[in-house]
């Protein structure tokens, strides 16, 4: 018997041998690593320290690879700055790219009406996540209009530098003013885009935002976005809303049926009671910008000659426009967002919102519900409970 199965044996084991021999070429040459890409602990923990300081892209490259890619809104930071603006900016830059920007990488178009220096390209592109691209402002669009009489446009700063409005006698500031009212929207940087967010320089941001923001409007329909209300100076718009009236009255079709009037006036349109979302923190969609009713209602304006003669700024204009031409159900108060701009703070008044978001703001400081503040008209309008705390 045991000579019989012998040979079955032999014959097992040498099939058995060569399959593992089979086994082994196998997983040396196809899986094992070739000795140059083995990675030691210490090569991997150096390339960990490193990640963090080779990440930026070059200026004309796209932005840097997320931790957790996301579905990306077609949207854009906007900032309208001067070079000498650059170092302020960067502490807004770092602010919300690391509150922010750091985890969603979008984009963002700097505009100036001069030609920036390679020194604030250089700076600003290093310093964002996304793509940073750089305009010039048309020079029509920064000067004074033709219809626009230069003696009296002379005497009107002269009178409202007497009188101490402030930037009353800036031919600059009225430019900027213009621009952003009527023009920063349709710079050709701007047209690949459905949504902007608007910073300025010298601004913070206190609170983490672990949501993207743009997709928030997006799905929620929400057109124009906000921090702080308050209320203008009434020195600096003297015959805004006797224009805004006549438009109206020119252009009923455009007013929105369920609109923002009671934000913005406290006898039923009458008159302008000088409420306005404070524009330097501004997030919107740019279909409502371009759309008709906004752009006559600019052109309205811009003929009327106020951008000059007085001092209209882009503020109360958005805000006007935003309260008549949308529904109210289309602008959104972002109250877990926390912002800085001197002198004016926004800070979560909810102590979950402040934890979740490790806020670093003190919300004692809060603008919220103080004096000049119109977020108390905003919270009864809307139907809104004050918050106990």
């Amino acid at each position: 018997m045991a000579g019989l199965l012998a040979p079955r044996v032999k014959s097992k084991i040498g099939r058995t041998t060569v399959l593992s021999i089979i086994l082994v070429f196998f997983i040396y040459f196809f899986l094992w690593p070739s000795p140059g890409e083995i990675i030691t602990n210490d090569e991997l923990n150096q390339q960990q320290h490193s990640k963090s300081f080779s990440e930026i892209p070059p200026k004309s490259q796209s932005p840097r690879a997320l931790p957790n890619p996301v579905k990306k809104v077609k949207a854009t930071f906007v900032t309208l700055a001067r070079n000498a603006d650059l170092w302020e900016l960067l502490s807004s830059i770092q602010s919300i790219e690391d509150r922010f920007n750091s985890k969603f990488g979008y984009d963002w178009v700097f505009l100036n009406d001069e030609p920036f220096t390679d020194e604030f390209i250089e700076e600003t592109t290093k310093s964002i996540s996304g793509t940073t691209k750089y305009g010039v402002i048309p020079y029509d669009q920064w000067s004074v209009p033709l219809w626009i009489n230069s003696e009296k446009f002379k005497e009107a700063r002269e009178d409202m530098a007497s009188r101490g409005v402030i930037y009353g006698d800036s031919i600059s500031y009225r430019h900027m003013c213009r621009y952003e009212s009527g023009f920063f929207f349709r710079h050709p940087l701007m047209d690949e885009y459905e949504y902007y967010w608007r910073v300025e320089p010298s601004v913070k941001f206190y609170c983490d935002i672990n949501y993207d923001i743009f997709k928030f409007m997006k799905q929620n329909d929400y057109q124009y976005g906000f921090t702080i209300a308050m209320q203008e100076y009434r020195e600096t718009i003297p015959t805004l809303w006797d224009k805004t009236v006549e438009f109206m009255d020119k252009y009923p079709n455009f007013i929105a049926e369920e609109n923002s009037m009671p934000l913005i006036s406290d006898d039923d349109g009458a008159s302008y009671n000088l409420c306005h979302f404070w524009s330097n923190f501004e997030i919107g969609k740019l279909d409502f910008l371009r759309s008709k009713a906004y752009l006559s209602y600019f052109e309205y304006l811009d003929k009327a000659g106020g951008f000059f003669y007085e001092r209209w700024g882009d503020a109360p204009v958005h805000s006007i426009a935003a309260s008549l031409f949308l529904d109210k159900e289309q602008i959104h108060y972002f109250d877990d967002v926390g912002y800085y701009h001197g002198p004016f703070t926004s800070c979560p008044r909810d102590e979950k919102v402040r934890k979740e978001g490790r806020c670093s703001c003190n919300p004692k400081e809060d603008f919220t519900f103080q004096i000049g503040s119109c977020m108390n008209k905003y919270y009864k309008f809307r139907g809104i409970k004050k918050p106990s705390y």
